[in-house]
């Protein structure tokens, strides 16, 4: 949830009374903190000067339209009935020619997209123009997801002449004065300048290893922007810009669009004509043209009564209608029962379908003055049957003497493949897509490794150390809709001078009479041996003649033994392979056992 910094006196001035902080609260924000800040004028105490009070409010996360200033208090006064939503209009430049974006082949290769538009004859001041730096930085770090997918690119449009063409360049052959610099950089430097940039250091590895840099040039060759990066400085906005050339490039085109209406929309009221946005053109490799800012109004239908049974209350249409109005959705009766039509303006991209036309018309309404009823069902609340088998082994082996351990989900591939002599594509893991650290790439598939870290980040304890797991591994599943399921484990490990078979032995016949299966073949649990996938691979050298022996077990051969209960496998249990002992920075034997417990229910 992002949370945007706005001066109390000046949230006031715009809404033109003081307010209480609940009517926040009743349009679903709220100030996390209160922030004073003291005046940094001289003796500023004694001139009478007085600190400035920061609000912080938290904006729910898909409210885009509420990340400043201007779109908090056009909210707030549409809401309060103090105005009505704008219509936000684009129109054609005074000369009759749109300003024009040229995207070349090249970009295909980095960031393929962009859009365009033109904010003409706006006026700013000192707040506004804060508002509109901070304003592309909190899309940045939302929407644009840190500049990956969006970048956004503000630009003086009278210091620049188009047509503007967006390409990409080898870095080598990019090269100037980047903003609030005084002196030309290539690419290739202006990397190294970033990389203990405290701000900008953390968007260089979006394209720093790319063969090709994005980059846009106007018609004189200067250059705008290196997206996702930094801006020239030759075209940097000032108090005294007049017309702004804001320009978009992402890898999502949808999501470039969203952030252009975003941006024209927040600011347009301050143009001469407020609420007009000037159009430009973007030409496409193919030749194609299309027109920007889009500016779309859409219209969907739903009924009062889908409204009243969700929200649970009784309003009529009509009154369904002026709620929805004050959230800036415009909506009238059609008169064709209770049907209700909404327009959807491009400020509200979070409106995605009727349940989130329903929800803002429980926040008009205010969710205080629903009113409160008995559920029709009675119903009591019960444990699940695994949570609660599971709350029950875990006291009675901690009876056992066993100490009990909690680790992370998520894993590095080495842990569950390399570690274990297993190959990761025998794992069933999952995957992560985007992981953020080496420890953390795929879902853990076995218990084990966790408690073999677990063991080696606490070697200097008294021995024996005998630690246990009972939590969920992730398999890879082709029958379920998500592509994989959990599966309830339960891992227990012996670590001492000597393996300590017996012991994990003895755990497991406890277990199973706790589970109350009896030690029998056919309807009972047995255990046999097995030689855990021990694989041998003889390899011969032609140089040396000398043969190599590569092995693949978690288990030493000839102390493995597979769990079986009514016949079907559940695990295994034996002494680890010295090799696994080691690849985990441990010195001593080990024993381990590990089975399903979902089986027992």
């Amino acid at each position: 949830m992002p949370t945007v910094g706005v001066k109390r006196d000046l949230l006031f001035q715009a809404l033109g009374r003081t307010y209480n902080i609940f009517l926040l609260f009743f349009f679903q924000l709220q100030t996390s903190e209160k922030e004073i800040i003291s005046r940094e004028q001289g003796d500023s105490k004694a001139s009478g000067a007085s600190d400035i009070i920061l609000y912080k409010i938290d904006v729910p996360a898909n409210r885009y339209d509420l990340l400043c200033l201007e779109g908090l208090v056009r909210g707030l006064q549409v809401f309060k009935n103090k105005l009505e939503a704008p219509r936000y209009r684009r129109v054609s430049p005074v000369s009759g020619e749109a300003q024009k974006l040229i995207i070349t082949k090249e970009t295909a290769a980095v960031r393929p997209h962009a859009v365009a538009a033109v904010l003409r004859n706006i006026t700013f001041t000192q707040e506004r123009y804060d508002s509109f730096i901070e304003l592309q930085e909190k899309l940045h770090q939302n929407i644009c997801r840190k500049r990956t997918i969006v970048a956004i690119g503000t630009h003086d449009l009278d210091t620049i002449s188009g047509p503007f063409t967006y390409t990409a360049k080898p870095p080598g052959d990019i090269s100037f004065k980047p903003l609030n610099q005084t002196k030309e950089y290539t690419a290739t430097e202006l990397m190294s300048l970033y990389k203990t940039d405290s701000h900008l250091r953390h968007y260089l590895h979006i394209i720093e290893d790319k063969p090709v840099y994005p980059i846009i040039y106007d018609s004189n060759g200067i250059v705008l922007s290196m997206p996702p990066i930094i801006n020239g400085n030759h075209s940097k906005i000032t108090l005294n810009t007049k017309n702004v050339f804001i320009e978009c490039t992402a890898t999502d085109l949808t999501k470039a669009k969203i952030v252009l209406d975003m941006m024209v929309t927040m600011f347009s009221e301050y143009c001469a004509e407020p609420f007009t946005v000037e159009k430009a053109e973007v030409v496409y490799p193919d030749g194609k043209t299309c027109i920007y800012p889009e500016l779309a109004y859409r219209k969907e239908k739903l009924s009062g009564e889908f409204i009243n049974r969700k929200v649970g209350i009784n309003e009529s249409t009509e009154k369904i209608a002026q709620l929805l109005t004050r959230m800036c959705l415009r909506s009238q009766a059609t008169g064709v029962g209770d049907e209700i039509e909404v327009e959807i303006p491009p400020t509200r991209s979070d409106v995605i379908h009727a349940c989130d036309i329903m929800e803002d018309a429980a926040i008009a309404y205010g969710f205080n003055n629903i009113p409160r009823t008995t559920p029709r069902t009675y119903t009591i609340a019960n444990q699940l049957p695994l949570n609660k088998l599971t709350e029950l082994l875990r006291q009675d082996l901690a009876a056992a003497g066993f100490t009990e351990a909690l680790n992370f989900a998520l894993c590095s591939q080495e842990d569950i493949a390399d570690k274990l002599g297993k190959k990761i594509s025998e794992t069933r893991a999952a995957h992560i897509s985007n992981p953020k650290t080496a420890e953390f790439q795929v879902a853990r598939t076995t218990l084990l490794p966790g408690l073999l870290k677990t063991i080696a980040a606490n070697r200097k304890m008294p021995l024996p150390l005998k630690l246990f797991e009972i939590s969920d591994v992730v398999l890879k599943d082709e029958t379920k809709d998500v592509g994989a399921r959990n599966s309830r484990r339960f891992c227990a490990v012996y670590y001492n001078k000597n393996p300590g078979f017996e012991v994990i032995h003895g755990l497991l016949d406890r277990t199973m009479q706790l589970l109350k299966v009896k030690p029998a073949h056919g309807d009972g649990y047995h255990i046999q041996a097995v030689d855990d996938n021990f694989i041998v691979s003889l390899m011969k050298c032609v140089c040396t003649r000398v043969h190599i022996f590569l092995l693949n077990s978690t288990f030493f051969p000839g102390r493995c033994a597979e769990i079986f209960v009514h016949g079907n496998s559940v695990g295994r249990l034996g002494v680890l392979h010295p090799d696994v002992i080691n690849r985990f920075e441990l010195t001593m034997p080990c024993s381990a056992l590990e089975m399903d417990i979902e089986p027992f229910l």
